[in-house]
Formats: structure tokens, sequence, C-alpha cells
């Protein structure tokens, strides 16, 4: 919601990641109209048992959800694209910290993003750009 504009698609994905990250896209339909609380918790559920996911597979999730989906690409796309991103690495096993929050700097605007090894993966902005309102980290680290 806080991006200025629309985010490239990325080429090279192949079929059968790009059809798994439609599944995964598909799930996020679900999650979306619920209340924030709720998708914390219903995504506390599904990190148990995965590993923490590196940067690069968490990048290799988003740009496949980026590659299979118009509705995860726009502006307004950053909750669903975040959701099927940690959604498509837990199918793999993983889990990266997935994030909601707000930017630092004027205007104000909510975000959701995801975050490996310490790092917003793929935002183009610094680290410390947003603040976090809310985390749900892989199993075994203590975040917010």
């Amino acid at each position: 919601m806080s991006m200025p504009s629309a985010l490239n698609r990325p080429g090279g994905v192949p079929l059968q990641r790009r059809v798994t990250a439609k599944l995964a896209v598909g799930l996020t339909y679900l999650l979306t109209p619920l209340p924030p609380r709720r998708i914390r918790s219903i995504l506390a559920l599904l990190r148990r048992g995965a590993t923490p996911a590196t940067y690069v597979q968490a990048l290799d999730a988003r740009d496949a959800v980026l590659a299979s989906s118009l509705s995860c690409l726009g502006t307004q796309g950053c909750l669903r694209r975040s959701l099927a991103t940690v959604l498509l690495c837990r199918m793999s096993g993983r889990w990266p910290t997935w994030c909601v929050g707000a930017r630092m700097l004027p205007p104000f605007g909510v975000h959701a993003w995801v975050e490996a090894e310490g790092s917003l993966v793929d935002e183009d902005v610094p680290d410390s750009y947003f603040s976090r309102l809310m985390a749900v980290p892989p199993k075994d680290h203590t975040t917010a």
C-alpha cells in the first residue's frame, strides 16, 4: 500500500513454481478479509514445524508470486503479496518473517512485507524505513 508504483513482473519462473504460487495466492483470498489478529493467529499455526527461510528462498517465493499474480503486483497488493510469499515458503517447509507496519517518514502509510535473515525482502527501501506493528517470525525466533 505504500509503494509509489507497480512492481515489475519477474520472468524466468518455471511453470510448476508459478502454479504452486497461484495456489498460495488463491489461499490469500481466504485470509485477507480477516481481522489482523486472526491472520496473525492463523499464520502462527501454519509456521509450526517450518525452518527459517533464507533471504534467497524468500526472494524466490516472492518472485514466483509476482510472476503468477497481477493482484500482487499493484500498489495495493502488499498484504496479498506478503501472505502469498509466506504461504509459498511454507509449502517448501520454510518460514520467513511476515510483517505489518507503517512508514517511519511522512506521509503515513501502512504496509505488509516479508523479512528473512534480518532484512526486508526486495522492498527497495532501507531496513529502517518501516516500523513493525505486528510480525510472525519463524517459530524458533522471538519477535513481536
